[in-house]
């Protein structure tokens, strides 16, 4: 697919705004979809996403619209960028207005409850016949925003997807990448929010920096572990939408998740510190999953089970981080593939 496109993308939040204008940056026509009509309207009028991204200049080419239909008409690419929760129901809309050769591209991080469906899953049951991809990386929108370097990862088992991907995303600011494994960019996406709120806690508590890196190298470990039981390639999380997501999201305080983890270590109320965000932390509801599944599957994840102590079951932090950072495992890296 070359030429110029014409591209919708769902969900008016900061990262679905980003991507789309650096399409339109790029010289695509782009329909930004979002619930809210009266936000629309404001972005049209000021060329400016004032909710998400204020401040933020959007091209001439991205026009916002609150009709989902009218966002669809004529396009050959379709970003959906809603999140997880409420992922399928726009996607089963989307089927029943794009024909079979739409490209669909997934921006969500998250995990369906229900049989643990990643996104690229629900794209696959509720849009078989049409090509599929994810986009992950270390992305935080608003420094997408304020131009700085940031990369990607575009993963399909597709090839036409990702060289389309890398035509309409690529530019001096923003730099896609190729993956074939769908499933292993899209979990890295998802679990690394988990280790964020962790971070988020290690921070508020004045952790020291080797205590930091020893905890994202064993979250590292405990994700590569995961998605190996779940059919992932384990190499994939040295790339960008593995150890460079994870190392930005639980450093950043930009970062939702991040956020969520100094707030509760500081004695803060979750519901109150959730109403207090203009976006989800979608990692809170990611370890709930990830654990149970985990669980099911007889993972050893101790990271993950340190934190649910945290969070659903009231344990003590101080306590909980106290048998975390005294946990010995005989072996360091893990997936080795020869002897050393």
């Amino acid at each position: 697919m070359t030429g110029q496109h014409t591209v919708a993308v769902l969900g008016g939040g900061s990262f679905g705004t980003v991507i789309g204008n650096i399409i339109a940056g790029n010289g695509h026509r782009v329909a930004l979809w979002l619930r809210n009509q009266q936000l629309a309207m404001r972005i049209n009028a000021t060329h400016e996403n004032g909710d998400y991204l204020p401040g933020y200049r959007l091209a001439s080419g991205l026009t916002a619209t609150s009709n989902l239909q009218e966002a669809l008409a004529g396009v050959d690419i379709v970003f959906v960028a809603v999140p997880s929760k409420s992922f399928r129901d726009v996607v089963r809309s989307v089927a029943e207005l794009v024909p079979a050769d739409t490209m669909i591209v997934s921006l969500t991080k998250g995990i369906e409850p229900s049989g643990f469906r990643l996104m690229s899953e629900i794209l696959r049951e509720e849009l078989p016949a049409n090509p599929l991809g994810v986009l992950s990386g270390p992305n935080l929108a608003r420094e997408i925003a304020e131009g700085h370097v940031s990369a990607s990862v575009a993963a399909s088992d597709n090839p036409d997807v990702t060289q389309t991907l890398h035509q309409v995303l690529h530019c001096n600011a923003f730099l896609v990448y190729a993956s074939q494994d769908m499933y292993g960019v899209e979990l890295g996406g998802a679990l690394k929010n988990i280790y964020a709120i962790l971070s988020g806690i290690g921070a508020a508590l004045a952790f020291g920096e080797n205590t930091m890196g020893m905890l994202l190298t064993r979250a590292l470990a405990e994700m590569s572990r995961f998605a190996v039981e779940k059919g992932a390639n384990p190499l994939t999380f040295l790339g960008l939408s593995g150890v460079g997501d994870l190392f930005v999201t639980c450093s950043s305080p930009l970062s939702r998740n991040y956020q969520l983890g100094m707030a509760v270590a500081r004695g803060q109320p979750i519901e109150a510190v959730l109403a207090g965000m203009d976006q989800v932390a979608e990692g809170l509801n990611t370890l709930e999953l990830v654990k149970r599944e985990a669980d099911r599957l007889h993972v050893p994840m101790p990271l993950v089970s340190g934190l649910y102590a945290i969070l659903y079951e009231q344990r003590e932090v101080v306590d909980v981080f106290d048998s975390i950072v005294h946990r010995e495992q005989a072996q360091d890296v893990e997936f080795v593939t020869r002897p050393l």
